[in-house]
């Protein structure tokens, strides 16, 4: 097994471990917030998976706290169930849940098949708003693949608020099985953090604010070949003058 030994704190990152490499950002919008008052924000980020000698190894897990100066608003929006979601298309899963859609992105596997050339697929990801899972907060990820069969894959995130230093949050997220297991992910973008309004008044998804010129997420990625990325991200944030 191989671990990477040191971490990095920025904006964004990449690190090598052999023929593997990892990069990942995370950005927060928008940077002036409050010093007290928490204010609605999305939160992006992107990792990328490349492997200098063909396919990477398969990512099986992704763990991560968040900053405590952060706030996740799920009681103003609606829930969306797994059931509502099975056998959906993307477009069919947004549509029947469009108001518990809290955040977008994309996905992309590279798919290795037996008899095959390499080829990539891609799926949006949709990221909706469920009821919470022994009173924690829960979101579910959906994306949809074609190949070797279709179907819609589900992922239950599960939101443990945690009392750990800086972080108030904890994540921990079991990747779903890519085209039967041939697929390796190479790339996930995401941005989270829906608004609407309650009672006339703008409301997010997420909310933050500024303490200390920055919010934080600290995580790993660990893949099935035993190969460990740490890393702590940071998004710059300001108060108003």
């Amino acid at each position: 097994m191989l671990a990477l030994g040191a971490c990095a704190t920025a904006s964004g990152i990449e690190a090598c471990i052999g023929p593997l490499c990892v990069s990942s950002t995370v950005s927060m919008e928008p940077r002036e917030l409050p010093a007290k008052a928490n204010a609605p924000i999305t939160l992006s980020s992107i990792t990328r998976v490349r492997s200098k000698e063909g396919t990477p190894p398969t990512l099986g897990s992704i763990d991560f706290m968040i900053d405590k100066n952060g706030r996740v608003n799920n009681k103003d929006f609606p829930v969306c169930t797994l059931a509502k979601l099975k056998g959906t298309t993307p477009s069919q899963a947004r549509k029947r849940c469009a108001g518990a859609l809290v955040g977008k992105g994309t996905g992309k596997a590279l798919v290795t098949m037996p008899g095959r050339a390499p080829f990539q697929i891609s799926s949006p990801i949709s990221f909706f708003n469920a009821a919470p899972t022994g009173g924690k907060l829960t979101l579910i990820a959906h994306a949809y693949e074609t190949v070797p069969a279709p179907q819609a894959l589900l992922v239950p995130i599960v939101v443990e608020r945690i009392a750990k230093g800086r972080y108030g949050f904890h994540v921990a997220v079991e990747m779903p099985e890519i085209a039967g297991g041939f697929g390796a992910a190479t790339l996930a973008e995401a941005k989270v953090g829906a608004t609407r309004k309650v009672n006339g008044k703008k409301v997010g998804f997420l909310g933050a604010h500024c303490s200390g010129g920055r919010l934080q997420v600290e995580g790993v990625l660990t893949f099935t070949n035993g190969d460990r990325f740490p890393t702590t991200l940071t998004s710059p944030c300001h108060t108003p003058d």
